[in-house]
Order: C-alpha cells, then sequence, then structure tokens
C-alpha cells in the first residue's frame, strides 16, 4: 500500500529530518575524524584536510608490531581488558540471575529491600566511590591484583542489572511455578529448568552491558592497576597524553582498534538485547 504524502505526514517527516539529521552528524564526525587520523602519516595527521592525500596502514602495522614505547604491551593490555569485561560480564549474571530469581519467584522476605537499597547506591557519583573502593581493595591486599578491578565492576554493575532480571521475571506467568513445584520441581530445578529458559532475552542484555560497562572503564581500573602489564587498553590510552608531543595517530589507531570489539558484541546480540530490554513492556 503506498504511503499518501499529506501536509501533516510530510510536517512530520521533516521534522524527523531536522533532529536526526544533526543526531546522526553528531555521532559521526568523531568516528570519522578517528578514522582520517587512524590512516594519516604522522606529519599530516592534523593538516586539516578531509581526506589524507596518502592514506596508509602502516599505524597499523606500528600497532600491530608494538613498535612504539607507548605500546610495548598493546597486546597484553588488550587481553586484560577482555579478560576483565568477560569477568566482569559472567560474574555479573551470576549474581544478578541468582538474586532476581530469589526476590522474584521465591519471593525471599527482605529481598526487595536490599534490591532497592542496591539501587540507591546510583544516586551517589561513580567517582565519590572511587576512594572508598580503593581503601577496601588495599584492606583485602587487592591493590594492583586485576580482582579488584572485576570485583569493584560487579559491584557497581549488579544492581541496575538485578533489577532489569527482576521486572522482566516479574512478567513470567507464576504458574509455571506452581506447575513445576506440582510435579516435584525442586528450586534449583525451577531456576535451571524454567527460569533461565525464559530469561534469554534479558540475560543477554544484562551480560552485554557489565562486559561494555567494564571495557570502558578507566577511573577505577586507574585507580587499582598500576602495572604497565596488568592495565586494561583503556587506561595505557591515557599514557598517549602525557606528552607534549603526543603521537595522535597512534592513539586514534588504538582507539578505533579498542573500539571495534565492543562494536561487534552489540552488533551481534542486538536483537536479544532489544528483547531484553523491553522484556515485560506489554501487560499480558
Amino acid at each position: 500500500m503506498t504511503k499518501r504524502w499529506t501536509p501533516k505526514a510530510i510536517a512530520t517527516e521533516a521534522k524527523l529530518l531536522l533532529i536526526g539529521i544533526p543526531v546522526v552528524l553528531w555521532t559521526l564526525i568523531p568516528v570519522y575524524h578517528m578514522v582520517l587520523f587512524a590512516i594519516s602519516p604522522r606529519d599530516s595527521a592534523t593538516s586539516g584536510h578531509l581526506w589524507p592525500t596518502h592514506p596508509t596502514l602502516q599505524n597499523f602495522a606500528i600497532v600491530f608490531g608494538e613498535k612504539h614505547f607507548y605500546l610495548t604491551h598493546f597486546w597484553q593490555q588488550l587481553w586484560n581488558s577482555l579478560l576483565i569485561a568477560i569477568s566482569v560480564g559472567v560474574l555479573t549474571l551470576f549474581v544478578a540471575t541468582t538474586a532476581a530469581f530469589a526476590i522474584s519467584r521465591l519471593r525471599v522476605r527482605g529481598g526487595r529491600t536490599v534490591m532497592n537499597m542496591a539501587l540507591f547506591t546510583y544516586f551517589i557519583p561513580a567517582a565519590f566511590l572511587a576512594v572508598p573502593m580503593y581503601k577496601t581493595m588495599g584492606n583485602y591486599g587487592l591493590l594492583n591484583s586485576q580482582w579488584s578491578l572485576i570485583l569493584a565492576m560487579v559491584t557497581i554493575a549488579s544492581p541496575y542489572c538485578i533489577w532489569v532480571l527482576k521486572q522482566a521475571s516479574d512478567k513470567l506467568p507464576y504458574e509455571l511455578d506452581e506447575a513445576a513445584r506440582m510435579d516435584g520441581a525442586s528450586p534449583l530445578q525451577l531456576f535451571r529448568l524454567v527460569y533461565l529458559p525464559l530469561m534469554v532475552p534479558s540475560l543477554v542484555a544484562v551480560g552485554t552491558y557489565a562486559l561494555l560497562l567494564a571495557w570502558n572503564e578507566y577511573l577505577f581500573a586507574f585507580l587499582l592497576l598500576s602495572k604497565d602489564t596488568s592495565v586494561t587498553l583503556a587506561v595505557a590510552l591515557g599514557n598517549f597524553l602525557s606528552a607534549d608531543d603526543s603521537p595522535w595517530e597512534l592513539l586514534m589507531t588504538t582507539g578505533l582498534i579498542y573500539a571495534l570489539p565492543p562494536a561487534a558484541i552489540y552488533y551481534t546480540f542486538k536483537r536479544y538485547m532489544v528483547g531484553g530490554l523491553t522484556a515485560g513492556a506489554v501487560k499480558s
């Protein structure tokens, strides 16, 4: 069926274009400049041209080959970022899934109060929690250990993830639980055979959220880790800004490489994320 272009429809489309075009440009221009720097030789990286006269992939060869003193541990730091992000995603999923199940399906006494108290911590800016977190990790002897960053990020990500999973779990028919119990299912069987299969979209959504949160974290990684071989690549990128004559083309190349994994993860699980974050939006 052909869409009828009425004056009202034209006005609506025009408003959407007036809003959408600036938003798209605002989003893509920084990415364009990052790519521009990454394929530009050092002497022309800041020339101001819309496209380099002699584009090159030499910057990628320097980064991958660790041929600059700021990039001595590039592959190790990239591995650190990946390991920490995956660990945070897995541990956050375990904590949030079991907590949401206990609060929503088992209806543990005081569970909602604990969840609301955890959510209350988001009223405090994360920067204000950095020093107490540093002190806490020092008391337990975890400073300069990657476990300190993993535990800190799990602590930060879990309240929101518990809330999302609890809201999605509340929308599941409670009759499923009653039927499973009548068949003799234990709480663990109920969790494994009924709860988890129905919560897959939401689990993927919160797991991806926690993973990306840890991948992009800078402040806590900077405070809790100090060795060049243990820091994440996000912290290592900050080293480029410590010199007066920073190699901007290498900084942007490394930043572009660092941005590719989360982009790939997002677009891989985008379908599940949309389903997970909107789970329960329609009342049955």
